[in-house]
């Protein structure tokens, strides 16, 4: 006959016991799939905050594992496994028990925001300007090359005919030739208050921003830095 103090013990054992199996319940597929639905949404805000969408809109699709999904003790987490392309992103829902589960999920969003638009019909070589764009709210879930900033946009070159209402993209613009191969430049050097400046001759083309070759007034080639039309700063 067991001794009436140690029943209670057992008893105990027992319920714990208990507690420590009802614990470990099966994680639904709705639990799963709203856990990586909001680990997508997040990594969307973030995206959208790098990349400067303006007034960013976008909804989640979740596409369904089809394993089923067994018992895990505690909450399972979710983690990013490709997030490059937003509108198609993959993340790893992971039961942290000893030899845990990991399952694969693929999210599917569709994203929209305000982004620069062609205000009217522009010729191939066209110079933005201010006139030539206008924010529009499109679907740019396809288009991550987009831009929400007009002025990022002003005084490029577009690459081909652009139709009015087009989302304008990295591929359409090009920064116009401000220097051509020959022409004769201004070369100027600026250390804090003083600024020095000899006239040279191109030897490459470019672009604002675009490092060409340039022969100052000596005859000698440097490196320089395109600036502004017809104008270089020594680039080393």
């Amino acid at each position: 006959m067991l001794n009436k103090r140690i029943v209670p013990g057992i008893f105990l054992l027992l319920l714990i016991g208990t507690i420590k199996f009802s614990m470990a319940a099966p994680v639904t597929a709705e639990q799963l799939a709203a856990k990586v639905q909001q680990a997508a949404q997040e990594q969307l805000k973030r995206h959208a905050g790098l990349a400067n969408w303006i007034d960013p809109q976008f909804t989640v699709e979740v596409v369904r594992n089809a394993r089923p999904i067994g018992p895990c003790a505690q909450p399972p987490r979710v983690e990013p496994a490709d997030v490059r392309m937003p509108a198609r992103m993959r993340f790893v829902a992971i039961c942290p028990d000893q030899g845990g589960w990991r399952y694969e999920f693929v999210t599917r969003a569709k994203i929209s925001a305000k982004v620069a638009v062609a205000a009217t019909d522009l010729s191939t070589g066209k110079i933005l300007s201010s006139d030539d764009v206008l924010l529009e709210r499109h679907d740019i879930s396809g288009m991550p090359d987009s831009f929400s900033d007009l002025t990022a946009v002003q005084d490029m070159a577009t690459r081909r005919t652009i139709r009015a209402g087009d989302v304008l993209r990295q591929n359409m613009l090009v920064a116009p030739t401000l220097v051509k191969r020959g022409d004769a430049v201004r070369i100027v050097a600026k250390n804090e208050q003083i600024e020095v400046s000899m006239a040279g001759e191109a030897i490459d083309g470019g672009g604002r921003g675009a490092t060409i070759r340039v022969k100052n007034a000596s005859g000698v080639t440097i490196r320089a830095r395109v600036t502004d039309m017809g104008q270089v700063q020594p680039a080393d």
